[in-house]
């Protein structure tokens, strides 16, 4: 390897060493102990992720979490899907009028909806329900606009050749756009996924029980739950932590070589 090669691969091995440093300090703290932790005496352990998983209930918010986020993605990969293909493939009166609308949703912050997503699902009685949780994150703008933009780029003599062998509306997206979209639908369903797993303001107002919460209010009540004396018992919240972020990163890794493909491609069609 030549010496600018070596160079650059050193710089980016430090830059992204840079990038997980918070992370990786994170993690280094879940194995103290509070004692060491706070004046710099006392051993490693692991008994931060036992007591975690004790104090949150962690396995039901995990459960809780998985529903929610899983939910949201499919369903929201499922409409978005569907509204891309006919933005992108069929012709009809205020297309573009409806598509611009769609986009512009992108410029309403989600924190104005709140309020009226509250009073209607507290009218149908689905407040502190999956169904509460999943429905107001189901309809997706951005995955509609990019979804839309990564099929224009697919050749549409590919739809002639199946409809001239009998496929219908539905056969041409099932056997021809979504089996050669799957780089972007991955992409833009570990997005989605994401999003979901970090929501914090709507579970929060929108669940009561304790058998409802997500990952992310059970962290928050852990971090005001165990603070003793003013001090926050930080080891024990990156233990938590820590383990709060394990299901993302093993859907990053199912999905990685798909990741990169369906940005890169959906960007310039």
């Amino acid at each position: 390897m030549n010496t600018s090669g070596l160079l650059l691969r050193t710089t980016a091995v430090a830059v992204g060493l840079l990038f997980l440093s918070p992370l990786l300090y994170g993690i280094w703290i879940s194995f103290q102990t509070a004692n060491r932790f706070f004046s710099g005496n006392g051993e490693m352990t692991l008994q931060n992720y036992v007591d975690a998983v004790e104090k949150m209930n962690f396995l039901r918010y995990l459960f809780n979490s998985l529903i929610v986020s899983g939910g949201v993605t499919i369903l929201s990969l499922a409409t978005s899907i569907m509204a891309a293909y006919a933005f992108s493939r069929f012709e009809f009166r205020g297309r573009d009028l409806i598509f611009g609308l769609v986009v512009a949703t992108l410029m309403i912050p989600g924190h104005i909806t709140l309020i009226p997503n509250y009073l209607n699902f507290a009218r149908v009685g689905l407040l502190d329900t999956y169904a509460g949780l999943i429905l107001p994150a189901v309809a997706n703008g951005f995955a509609t606009f990019f979804l839309r933009q990564y099929f224009r780029g697919i050749p549409r003599s590919l739809d002639e050749a199946a409809w001239m062998d009998g496929a219908n509306a539905w056969k041409v997206l099932y056997r021809v756009i979504i089996p050669m979209s799957k780089p972007a639908i991955y992409a833009m369903g570990l997005f989605i996924f994401l999003g979901e797993w970090n929501s914090y303001v709507w579970p929060l107002i929108a669940t009561d029980s304790p058998d409802m919460l997500t990952l992310q209010i059970g962290l928050a009540r852990l971090y005001k739950m165990d603070a003793q004396e003013g001090l926050v018992n930080w080891p024990l919240v990156m233990a938590a932590a820590t383990l709060t972020m394990l299901p993302v990163l093993l859907g990053f890794a199912l999905v990685e070589r798909h990741l990169v493909r369906g940005i890169s491609m959906g960007a310039i069609k």
